[in-house]
């Protein structure tokens, strides 16, 4: 099953991909695919309908929303593919690298992508993104974690780098900028996963592709990252979690090359749909 949100920000509804094309409204029985709906049995109850050819169909003009309404966290995992940390100059991480971005930070799939103000090192970075379905805290081993898991979907992990990397302090400031964590177009649940670690991943920047991946050069995968956070924090039904980036990113680049307005970044990971940007001024 595909979930997806649509409207214009701030008055965004839930709905379904019905097939490859038609998507659906379901706002007259679902309020949102927020925490409520996944903590307290709503994915339950979607999972267990068999036709949806009665709810409506969404304006093909609709705006496309981020597939998840905002969550309460979202938590990032650094240099988790081993070739990007080859390219970064970074030694294989022996913990996952932790940080996160902001909540709002989460926008639609062909949303804009904002160059902050006196920013010249804005990058890209494609991500397989998890999406937690039920609350998880200190589960006693990997095997459970697939139950705490309501699907997956593209993220752009948008970055500013000299915001991130030279201007002191955490990475928040590099990484919390508005726009910078479009979402979708879809979630795809997890019982339409057929295999996890061998997902092909593409980022192209004008046509050109820069990186390209496969979830299988993950260093820690989806279930260890998520049973491992669980060990330090609560997550939280409809909580994000971004799992890292294969290179081809801008910093790693010889010389290294960032995004300007008018550029045109095109995403898609093998079962999850695709992504489309295009960069302009904040």
């Amino acid at each position: 099953m595909k979930l997806i949100r649509f409207g214009e920000p701030g008055s965004e509804m839930p709905g379904i991909l019905d097939g490859e094309n038609v998507r659906r409204d379901l706002s007259s029985v679902y309020k949102d695919w927020n925490y409520s709906f996944f903590q307290d049995g709503g994915f339950e109850t979607l999972l267990g309908v068999a036709d949806y050819s009665r709810f409506p169909v969404v304006p093909q003009n609709a705006r496309w929303a981020s597939c998840i309404a905002r969550p309460g966290k979202v938590l990032c995992i650094g240099l988790n593919y081993s070739d990007h940390a080859e390219e970064s100059g970074m030694s294989i991480p022996q913990e996952p690298i932790v940080f996160q971005k902001a909540a709002n930070t989460v926008v639609g799939p062909y949303d804009p992508i904002l160059i902050p103000r006196n920013s010249e090192k804005t990058d890209w970075e494609i991500e397989l993104g998890v999406v937690i379905g039920k609350n998880a805290r200190y589960l006693d081993d990997i095997c459970s974690v697939e139950a705490h898991i309501a699907g997956y979907c593209i993220v752009n992990d948008v970055s500013e780098r000299a915001f991130q990397l030279e201007r002191g302090g955490q990475w928040t400031k590099g990484k919390s900028c508005d726009n910078f964590s479009p979402t979708g177009p879809f979630l795809l649940t997890r019982d339409a996963i057929s295999d996890l670690d061998d997902l092909s991943m593409s980022l192209r920047v004008n046509g050109k592709e820069l990186q390209k991946g496969n979830t299988g050069k993950m260093i820690f995968n989806v279930n260890f990252i998520i049973h491992y956070l669980t060990q330090f924090m609560t997550l939280e039904a409809g909580d994000l979690i971004l799992t890292g980036t294969p290179p081809g990113v801008g910093l790693g680049m010889t010389p290294a090359r960032y995004l300007i307005p008018g550029d045109v970044v095109e995403l898609s990971i093998d079962g999850l749909g695709m992504q489309k940007q295009v960069c302009q001024k904040a």
